[in-house]
């Protein structure tokens, strides 16, 4: 196979990765109608782990071993990005319609950046700061619907944004954790080994809340959304991420992200007959635009 060939091949599929991405919105926003948050995570995870930690053991033959310090932070992987992540995202869901979550999600970028100039003194050139500032104007519009005005006068929005809104803070400290303490760790390691903790959390939740039975009563459709969950949404959609960030640099690869909220919103609308109202058009524009800026690289001279 040609070069050119193996590239168009990388970037194929990190655009369906994106789009694998993006359906787990509208995936997610059916699941919630039949299963409590704690038990679609459960499941969403059990799966994802084991195919996960299978995907290692027949690439490497054998599981890595890690340090206490590794697993602790690990834990807080498992903890952050997995178990409170998926719980917010399911309850989220149950309200909220899919592509405004999924748009409302796609400031993550800037939380992320804003956090890491705050607690680790990263540097941010102006163009970077305006697009962060755009970037969460937009959101602002996605969240009130077209009324930011409302979130200062005491009229919040529903709970269902908030929790999206703390999808965006989970991820957030479940990036920063990993850049800041697991970087002699490979990729693809790190998400099997927090999603088998965060499922083990899950799992410990959900025969304390009551909602297993429900789990007997999931209907065909409820049960072909955990698979895709945990195939096209964890394990195919991180393995060729990560593929593709090895052979195109995570700079090229972060670009693709910026297509999730696209196909959340094109598939919200294909499939749910969602609603594209203005608030998140004009949202959605503020928020592309800022990522825009805050991904962009001055050409060198």
């Amino acid at each position: 196979m040609s070069e050119n060939s193996q590239s168009r091949g990388v970037h194929i599929r990190l655009v369906l990765t994106m789009m694998f991405w993006g359906g787990t919105f509208v995936a997610g926003r059916i699941l919630a109608e039949e299963l409590h948050p704690v038990t679609a995570s459960s499941l969403r995870f059990i799966l994802a782990s084991v195919m996960l930690l299978t995907t290692i053991l027949v690439r490497d033959k054998s599981l890595p071993r890690l340090n206490r310090k590794q697993w602790v932070a690990m834990t807080l992987l498992g903890l952050t990005g997995v178990f409170t992540y998926n719980i917010f995202f399911f309850t989220g869901l149950q309200t909220v319609e899919a592509g405004r979550a999924s748009m409302i999600i796609a400031v993550n970028p800037v939380i992320t950046t804003f956090l890491a100039i705050f607690f680790f003194g990263e540097r941010c050139s102006l163009i970077r700061s305006m697009g962060m500032i755009l970037a969460v104007c937009g959101a602002l519009v996605v969240i009130s619907r077209g009324d930011p005005g409302s979130l200062f006068q005491g009229d919040i929005v529903g709970m269902g944004e908030l929790y999206i809104v703390g999808c965006v803070l989970t991820w957030s400290a479940y990036t920063l954790i990993g850049k800041k303490l697991l970087t002699n760790i490979q990729p693809l390691v790190v998400v099997a080994y927090s999603c088998s903790i965060g499922a083990l959390l899950l799992i410990i939740a959900t025969l304390f809340d009551g909602h297993l039975a429900e789990v007997s009563k999931l209907s065909a459709k409820g049960a072909g959304c955990v698979f895709y969950f945990a195939f096209f949404g964890t394990t195919l959609g991180f393995i060729w991420f990560y593929d593709g960030v090895k052979k195109l640099g995570a700079g090229r690869a972060a670009m693709y992200v910026n297509l999730v909220p696209v196909s959340g919103v094109l598939l919200g609308t294909l499939l749910l007959g969602e609603h594209l109202g203005s608030s998140l058009l004009i949202g959605g524009a503020l928020v592309f635009l800022g990522l825009y800026l805050i991904n962009h690289r001055p050409s060198s001279a």
